[in-house]
C-alpha cells in the first residue's frame, strides 16, 4: 500500500486547485564551514521558494519535514510556519526563505508537505518534492 497517496489523499481532495496553484522550489548547498566529515556531520543549507499561481491569498500555517540521514534513519520535524513565520502569500507573490539541516552522512533527502489556509480558513496541504543533499567529493570521508 502506498501511504504517501493515502495520506495526500486524507489531506486533500484529489486534484485540488488550491494545492495545484502553489509551486514550491527547493534548492540545498552543502556548507562545509559546518560540517565535521570525522563526526559524521555533514550540514546542508536550503532555499525554498514558494510561489502562489492561484486567485487568492493563502497563509502558510505548518510544516512537516521527512529528512533522509543517508544511513537507514529518517527524522521527522513538525512545527507552526516556517523560520519563525507563517507568511501569507499573495496572488501571482512568492515568498523565499533560508534554513538548514544537519544529516550524519554525506548524502541524504529531503521531502514533505506545507499546511496552509485559504481567505476562508480552510485548510490544505501542499508537497514539498524530495531534494538531494549531497556533499562535493572533497568533503566525503574515506574508509
Amino acid at each position: 500500500m502506498n501511504f504517501n497517496f493515502l495520506n495526500d489523499f486524507l489531506c486533500n481532495a484529489p486534484n485540488d486547485p488550491r494545492a495545484e496553484a502553489i509551486e514550491v522550489i527547493p534548492r540545498a548547498i552543502y556548507v562545509p564551514q559546518h560540517s565535521d566529515p570525522s563526526s559524521h556531520r555533514f550540514a546542508f543549507g536550503y532555499e525554498i521558494r514558494i510561489i502562489n499561481h492561484g486567485q487568492q491569498t493563502v497563509q502558510l500555517v505548518n510544516r512537516h519535514w521527512r529528512i533522509d540521514m543517508g544511513n537507514g534513519c529518517i527524522q521527522e520535524v513538525r512545527g507552526d510556519g516556517i523560520v519563525g513565520e507563517q507568511p501569507k502569500i499573495a496572488p501571482n507573490a512568492e515568498h523565499r526563505y533560508q534554513s538548514g539541516s544537519v544529516i550524519e552522512s554525506p548524502a541524504g533527502r529531503m521531502w514533505g508537505d506545507y499546511g496552509f489556509v485559504d481567505e476562508q480558513g480552510d485548510a490544505f496541504k501542499v508537497k514539498i518534492p524530495m531534494f538531494h543533499l549531497i556533499a562535493p567529493r572533497d568533503y566525503r570521508p574515506i574508509h
